[in-house]
């Protein structure tokens, strides 16, 4: 980037339009970007995409320095990451506000995932106050950096290589109108991460995109293909009851580790998110096989033992995506119970893939 606060855009990358700018700045290095802070429908329909996993990986704006109203040097300057949805979160709790918002480039992820990773870092931090010419917009020497940022900034190099001192914010950026009328001082509220029944399920329907996956939707294919070959020959009966049947097992363990084990989440014995979802998903497939007996179905042994194995880890593994979303683990408890898991997760599979073609033995043809 230039040292203009309004660079071109990197070559590498397109950003698309950017209606939610509504004009400039003028400042010694040069224009700045102004940018409106209520969401437009197009806006909503973004989040609602992302939310549903569809172009997640490119919901990004530009790195740079932007403007909220008629910023001063004297107005704060609040650091973001260029994922849009954190973008536009923090814009909008800006309303009627004056401030400058500087965007680090963290490849379109979200602050506290790219603190992790090392994207919304140090380095990238400095860069940005530095490549802005930030210190000749601003009269002050402050950077207001939200704090789940918190693990990828170093504070003290901030200051060194820029000048500029690092003051944590909230977590929320609902919060931030409060936090900077208090002179800076967060309340113990403004500082706790919290992991509502509302925030556990804005999270499902990212995982519910596993069903979207060509590898899910490939073995649906197999298993309805497969599901016709019983004793006697094909049968195209087995494959709408014993395939469809099949398939509903398994979008219902899906749903068990996505949606039912978010929701209950606090209920549920041990720490482990792999533990409670084969938990939760064997509770579903007794369940399952009870309500299949009383409408008078008869699953068999080896049937039975499919639902019951399979159910279980399936909903482990879906349940096991949540470890990266949540306030229960660190990235090294994700990585030791991913180690610890996914085994028994494929083996789970595997066994009741088994049990399920040897199933296939007490149907007769028809």
């Amino acid at each position: 980037m230039s040292g203009a606060c309004c660079a071109a855009p990197d070559a590498t990358y397109d950003y698309g339009p950017t209606p939610w700018v509504t004009g400039q700045v003028d400042t010694a290095p040069g224009p700045v970007r102004r940018v409106a802070t209520t969401l437009t429908r197009a806006d909503r329909m973004g989040a609602y995409r992302v939310r549903w996993n569809i172009g997640r990986s490119t919901y990004r704006v530009e790195p740079g320095l932007y403007a909220v109203g008629t910023p001063t040097p004297e107005s704060p300057v609040l650091v973001s990451a260029n994922y849009k949805l954190s973008f536009d979160m923090l814009r909008r709790e800006l309303h009627g506000m004056h401030a400058w918002i500087l965007v680090l480039d963290t490849s379109g992820v979200n602050v506290w995932c790219a603190a992790g990773k090392g994207t919304f870092g140090t380095v990238e931090l400095s860069r940005r106050v530095l490549d802005s010419r930030l210190d000749e917009v601003v009269s002050h020497r402050t950077l207001v950096v939200p704090q789940l940022g918190a693990p990828g900034v170093a504070a003290h190099e901030v200051r060194t290589f820029t000048g500029f001192r690092v003051v944590f914010g909230p977590v929320l950026a609902a919060d931030l109108p409060a936090f900077l009328v208090a002179d800076m001082k967060a309340t113990p509220e403004m500082r706790l991460v919290t992991f509502t029944l509302s925030e556990r399920l804005a999270v499902a329907p990212v995982e519910l995109s596993i069903l979207r996956r060509p590898a899910v939707l490939l073995s649906t294919a197999v298993v309805l293909a497969l599901s016709g070959f019983v004793r006697g020959g094909y049968s195209q009966d087995a494959v709408l009851v014993r395939g469809g049947s099949t398939i509903a097992v398994a979008l219902l363990a899906v749903l068990v580790g996505a949606i039912a084990l978010p929701a209950l989440l606090p209920l549920l014995p041990g720490r482990k998110f792999a533990f409670k979802g084969a938990v939760l998903g064997t509770a579903a497939a007794v369940a399952t096989i009870a309500a299949a007996i009383m409408q008078g179905l008869k699953p068999g042994m080896f049937g039975g033992a499919a639902i019951l194995i399979g159910m279980a880890a399936i909903s482990s593994f879906v349940a096991m995506n949540y470890t990266g979303s949540s306030t229960f683990t660190s990235l090294s408890g994700v990585l030791a119970e991913m180690r610890a898991a996914i085994p028994w997760q494929i083996a789970g599979v595997i066994l009741a893939t088994a049990l399920w073609i040897a199933s296939a033995f007490q149907w007769v043809a028809s």
